[in-house]
């Protein structure tokens, strides 16, 4: 059973995923998906770039013509390698295309963490790329004054990081309700303010990490960021998107990740982007989640669950969402019914 992008909209396919004509082929058994805010763009038509529909997953290779991914491998999914591939909101996940790719494509784990912390490896590794971006320019993060706008996932889990490399953070949110409900998770233990809130003196860096780069979180950003400062954008653009009075292509910057130089009321500050992943940010990822000291516990934002059923209805009623990730089971936990898509969103 398998939840699908079409040109109509999601569907459920009770069929199974058709295996690739092409080789080398890798059959995964999907432990755990995750639900991401791209996901719901690419379902509104919102989103710009290649399709990478269910792409937050853990699971274990059934089979395998890729030496170096044996049957019985636990891997998460890189969805910025290309290969021929399936949805991972699935039960089981075709991916072909050729040894090297696939291998680093489909990123190997460890079997004893849990599902529930693994499925947050892609977007902790979205968020070390971010941080790389932030640190080639600043350098060492330690004692540097991060302001992030955005208290959804992204937000929090760059936030988190920043924290973990020394950096004096600050997370900031335009819906109260919205804040107080991220703060609830107890994923950090830093300043929170809304939009508009005066805030212990400007910041070395802005992160912008709202779904999208909207004028609202621009002249936010614009306000707090100190001169000379740097304000990285990290949430969704669209070709041309520029801001007035800015010099500068917003879309291009993010999704080249370039730095561009900008003036703005009489004061020079860096504008720069963050998009994609890297393998060294897997890595660090799987670091992250799997440390055995002080261990990144990402699953503290998991907000409800669904199975299949459920994410389809969640996908055609994506305004019942609020913060926090939606896991989704290929089966339910205990084998009965799950409930309906409304009621894990209500956390």
């Amino acid at each position: 059973m398998r939840v699908i992008l079409e040109e109509g909209g999601p569907r459920l396919r009770r069929s199974p995923p058709p295996r690739p004509r092409e080789d080398p082929a890798v059959l995964v058994d999907i432990e755990l998906a995750a639900l991401c805010r791209s996901d719901l763009k690419e379902v509104a038509g919102s989103r710009h770039g290649p399709s990478q529909f269910g792409h937050e997953l853990v699971g274990i290779v059934r089979e395998s013509t890729v030496p170096a991914l044996a049957e019985g491998t636990r891997v998460v999914l890189d969805p910025n390698v290309v290969v021929d591939r399936g949805t991972g909101f699935a039960d089981h996940m075709w991916a072909a295309g050729p040894a090297d790719l696939l291998r680093q494509a489909l990123q190997p784990v460890p079997h004893g963490p849990a599902a529930r912390r693994l499925v947050f490896a892609e977007p902790i590794a979205c968020a070390q790329h971010c941080l790389g971006a932030v640190q080639r320019q600043v350098g060492d993060l330690r004692g540097v004054h991060v302001m992030v706008l955005g208290a959804g996932t992204a937000g929090l889990l760059i936030a988190a990081l920043a924290g973990r490399a020394g950096a004096r953070v600050s997370v900031h949110n335009r819906s109260r309700a919205r804040m107080d409900e991220a703060r609830k998770a107890g994923l950090l233990d830093v300043p929170w303010l809304l939009f508009g809130e005066p805030a212990a003196g400007r910041a070395d860096v802005v992160v912008v990490a709202t779904s999208f780069v909207l004028p609202a979180g621009l002249d936010e950003a614009l306000r707090l960021v100190a001169p000379g400062g740097l304000v990285l954008l990290y949430g969704g653009t669209a070709p041309g998107d520029r801001y007035p009075g800015l010099d500068c292509d917003l879309d291009h910057v993010r999704r080249t990740g370039t730095v561009a130089a900008c003036t703005w009321r009489g004061h020079s500050l860096r504008v720069a982007g963050s998009y994609g992943t890297t393998p060294q940010d897997f890595a660090a990822a799987i670091g992250d989640l799997t440390d055995v000291a002080a261990p990144l516990r990402a699953e503290a934002l998991v907000a409800g669950e669904v199975d299949l059923p459920g994410l389809l209805g969640l996908l055609r009623t994506p305004d019942a969402l609020g913060p926090g990730k939606i896991v989704v089971h290929p089966e339910p936990p205990d084998g009965t019914p799950m409930t309906a898509a409304a009621p894990p969103c209500s956390r």
